[in-house]
């Protein structure tokens, strides 16, 4: 069990579950950092008294720093301070639960000083998964997923041979327009899209859920996590997201892992292992399932799951391309700029785009991300 935690991106919605975690199993928070939201923040430092807190807008960090200058936090800003949090000697784990690359320096800092990983950010691995399991490796330390679909697999697979596994089998709820046509995503609305059906997750990962994308970075980051070719790896529409996930053996076992759905259940999970600790979450209660339904992803509809498929075979830079266009994408649908079925559009055309290096360092995956995004904005402006 965790014996101090750093949280990287506390003000999320993963963030704030894992607070909430904490403050349920008394792990003892030793620094939290997010990007600028003031208000939260306090709120965070008051009630959880972390020794350091950092905020990336150094312009928010210093209001912050005025606000809580009553307290013993030490406010920090900028990637430095973000560093520095993730990488204090009194927490043994950090959560890294920010959305998107800019996860990755900060997961990458503190393996090095070595820090076990309970891991939220799907992007880390999608964009460096190679990278940041080697160094795991050089460090002995362990990365534990907080994901809902790599929590289950990982339960599915403890206890059993890596040889004896067929499959690995992510479920995906289908988003909330899941046995639509192409000619019915043409007209989706932005509100419409972050309506998910079973889950409450920040704007970004739910567009990502309504495209598919989200099961296809999850697809890349099983196939890091467990060592696991891409071609093992199947994704299946559940809509009742009662089933996390699975993993076939070879001998025609399939063994599931089941549960409602509540993040804070993986989060604890990972912050408790091998530990197992009661808590006050909503269990399952079989009695009031009426069914358990299950169909193929439409990849003909939804293409992004298919580009994911597309990025992880090929491999090198490609899934780093595919992100950072696809980061872009999803920031200009918010904002009204392009359409929902556009995603999809921008992001084959930045991969098409992009020359992949086969064996990348660090920086050249800093290097392709910050490409793709200037490609994908000249196509944007171009008229896409």
């Amino acid at each position: 069990m965790v014996k101090g935690l750093s949280i990287l991106g506390s003000t999320g919605s993963i963030g704030v579950q894992a607070l909430e975690v904490c403050e349920n199993l008394n792990i003892n928070v030793v620094s939290i950092a997010a990007n600028s939201n003031v208000k939260l923040m306090e709120e965070q430092i008051r009630r959880f008294r972390p020794k350091v807190a950092s905020l990336f807008d150094e312009k928010a960090a210093c209001e912050l720093e005025i606000l809580v200058g009553d307290t013993d936090t030490k406010v920090l800003k900028g990637l430095s301070g973000v560093l520095e949090a993730v990488t204090h000697p009194d927490a043994d784990t950090v959560l890294t639960s920010v959305v998107g690359i800019a996860g990755l320096i900060p997961t990458m800092a503190a393996i090095e000083a070595g820090k076990n990983i309970a891991l939220s950010n799907k992007e880390t691995l999608v964009t460096s998964g190679e990278l940041v399991m080697e160094a795991a490796r050089k460090k002995g330390i362990s990365i534990f997923p907080v994901d809902s679909e790599h929590s289950a697999i990982f339960q599915c697979l403890a206890g059993n041979r890596e040889k004896d596994v067929s499959r690995l089998i992510l479920t995906a709820s289908g988003g909330p327009f899941r046995g639509y046509t192409k000619e019915q995503l043409e007209k989706v609305t932005v509100d419409q899209a972050l309506k998910h059906p079973n889950w409450s997750m920040g704007s970004k990962i739910t567009i990502d859920s309504a495209t598919l994308m989200n099961k296809g970075l999850e697809v890349i980051e099983a196939m890091w996590l467990f060592n696991m070719p891409v071609s093992k790896i199947d994704v299946i529409v559940h809509p009742q997201s009662i089933i996390h996930s699975m993993v076939e053996y070879t001998d025609g076992s399939v063994m599931a892992q089941l549960g409602a759905p509540d993040m804070r259940v993986p989060i604890q999970l990972a912050l408790t292992w091998p530990e197992r600790m009661a808590n006050p979450f909503k269990k399952l209660d079989f009695s009031n399932l009426s069914a358990l339904t299950f169909e193929k992803p439409d990849m003909n509809s939804f293409r992004a799951l298919e580009l994911a498929y597309k990025a992880a075979i090929i491999g090198g830079t490609m899934p780093c391309a595919m992100n950072a266009a696809n980061e872009v994408a999803v920031d200009l649908f918010l904002k009204g700029k392009i359409t929902f079925l556009q995603i999809t559009e921008l992001i084959e055309r930045v991969m098409d785009a992009h020359s992949v290096n086969s064996q990348p360092v660090l920086n050249d995956i800093i290097d392709t991300d910050r490409e793709a995004r200037e490609i994908a904005r000249d196509i944007v402006n171009g008229g896409i």
